[in-house]
């Protein structure tokens, strides 16, 4: 009988709490995945003013000091109990109170800049963190088994444990796991601010948290947590090259023993087009129909002609970093094909403008919104026929996962989690009946247009077509999976000696 785990998440996001990318969703899904295995597991987030705005009701439970730069401060903690839908199994989710540091309008900037204090605000929460579990282990003998804490934010918690607060018995065996969602964002300070760390003064040292004489609160989580995880195995890959390692491919290949790459999943209830109650119609893997009423429907959403070409979507940040500037080139090239182009997103004013000025040279061939709206995005998904994903570098990606599920073939760039998720079709072998996207051959508008126009001429071809569309759909990439991976890493990692 496997080990039931004492889980502590720590992270700065999560839905429906708090959200401003991806973060969130992976660390409101993975919890209640745990806990559906059979694991304890407490979730902990910051006391954001979203948090109240999130419709969940919070009781308090305790009071804790907490260290600062300034001295100790005692913070509240509050409870809110998730129920996963899986027998009784619940997920607990506590936030640390600070008013000062997170009674603010944004989790981390404000009118695109980033708050001065940022070092300070997380420092704090993650010394939140080891009290949290202090507290659990003498208050409840509750001891944690597992701490997995997630990018810059609560990289500190792997540091404290094994430099300051190694001496504590309470958290004294306590194993962490550090996942990278994003190499490239890594909570990089002046190094003026490293005493708001905490931490004595030879670990801002190029073996510690100096990085060309500023703090780099990623580097220091790095080296000193047990294990880490990105979320994708490609992306683990990718990361120990210059490329994508942003200055840290020497950190982590010094790590590679310990380096995991599992891929994040998706809400398999929320994106369903079986039951999605945003869609036309609805229709599943082995029930296709409505998928044609839902391609109507958006066609005439955006007042396209309703004839039957091949459908192309985007929905992403308007960004160099997805590959935007490579479709927007072969715009005029690619509209002159029967084929239909419909964009959703927010980004760049440049890209936004350029977007703008190409729907109003091809009305009757794109659409567009500036902008984003959830049950749009799902509309798009049930209606179009191929989702367009160009980025440069993608850790895992969650649109194209959404649109496998949708029936909606991918058109990806051959990088990270998109490099894992989709299967390229290959035309000497168009019996494979695991293909169910296609790749770019590079990251360049020539390599863009080029599988794009594969891509049509396959869906010309209905038989083959549908193959690939049905290996889509019934690709797993569902949480359940992932949690899988996690859960065997978490119990491996315990049952270490020492």
């Amino acid at each position: 009988m496997k080990q039931r785990l004492h889980i502590v998440m720590a992270a700065s996001e999560a839905v429906p709490y708090a959200k401003t990318g991806g973060l969130a969703d992976v660390t409101g899904a993975l919890p209640q995945e745990l806990a559906k295995l059979g694991h304890d597991v407490i979730l902990l987030l910051p006391k954001y003013r979203s948090v109240a705005d999130s419709g969940r009701r919070f009781r308090s439970i305790a009071r804790l000091p907490i260290a600062t730069a300034e001295g100790t401060e005692e913070s509240e903690i509050e409870e809110d109990v998730i129920q996963t839908g899986f027998g009784d199994s619940t997920v607990r989710v506590w936030t640390c109170r600070h008013d000062r540091f997170f009674d603010r309008s944004g989790l981390y900037q404000e009118h695109g800049a980033d708050y001065p204090d940022n070092l300070n605000r997380f420092a704090w929460f993650s010394r939140a963190v080891i009290e949290v579990m202090a507290y659990l282990a003498g208050e409840r003998a509750w001891q944690t088994d597992v701490l997995h804490v997630h990018d810059w934010q609560t990289a500190l918690c792997a540091v404290y444990l094994k430099t300051v607060d190694r001496h504590r018995s309470e958290i004294q065996n306590v194993k962490t796991v550090l996942t990278l969602h994003n190499v490239g964002y890594q909570g990089i300070f002046p190094g003026i601010q490293f005493t708001g760390t905490g931490l004595p003064s030879e670990l801002f040292s190029p073996a510690g948290l100096e990085f060309y004489d500023s703090v780099n609160l990623l580097k220091g989580g790095i080296i000193f947590t047990d294990r880490i995880t990105t979320v994708s195995p490609s992306y683990a890959r990718e990361i120990l090259s210059p490329e994508f390692g942003f200055g840290l491919e020497g950190v982590l290949r010094n790590r590679q023993d310990q380096l995991y790459g599992i891929l994040n999943g998706i809400d398999s209830e929320r994106w369903n087009p079986a039951t999605d109650p945003f869609l036309a119609a609805n229709y599943s893997a082995d029930e296709r129909e409505g998928k044609g009423a839902c391609k109507l429907a958006l066609q005439r959403e955006f007042s396209l002609p309703e004839i039957p070409v091949p459908v192309f979507a985007v929905i992403a940040r308007l960004s160099s970093q997805k590959g935007l500037d490579l479709l927007e080139a072969i715009i005029p090239k690619f509209l002159s094909y029967d084929v239909q182009l419909i964009v959703l997103g927010t980004g760049d004013p440049a890209h936004e403008t350029a977007f703008r000025e190409a729907q109003k040279r091809y009305p009757d061939r794109m659409g567009l919104y500036i902008g984003f709206d959830e049950k749009l995005a799902h509309r798009i998904e049930g209606g179009a026929d191929m989702f367009i994903m160009p980025s440069r570098y993608e850790p895992c990606g969650l649109s194209q996962m959404y649109s496998l599920r949708y029936g909606t073939v991918p058109v990806v760039t051959k990088t990270g989690g998109l490099a894992d998720t989709v299967i390229p079709f290959n035309q000497k072998a168009k019996s494979s009946p695991k293909a169910n996207g296609f790749h770019l051959a590079s990251a360049t508008s020539e390599s863009l247009l080029a599988a794009l126009l594969e891509a049509a001429e396959v869906y010309r071809t209905k038989e083959i077509w549908n193959r690939v569309i049905d290996a889509g759909m019934r690709a797993d990439v569902s949480w359940a999976r992932s949690a899988r991976f996690y859960e065997d890493l978490f119990l491996k990692l315990v049952g270490e000696e020492g």
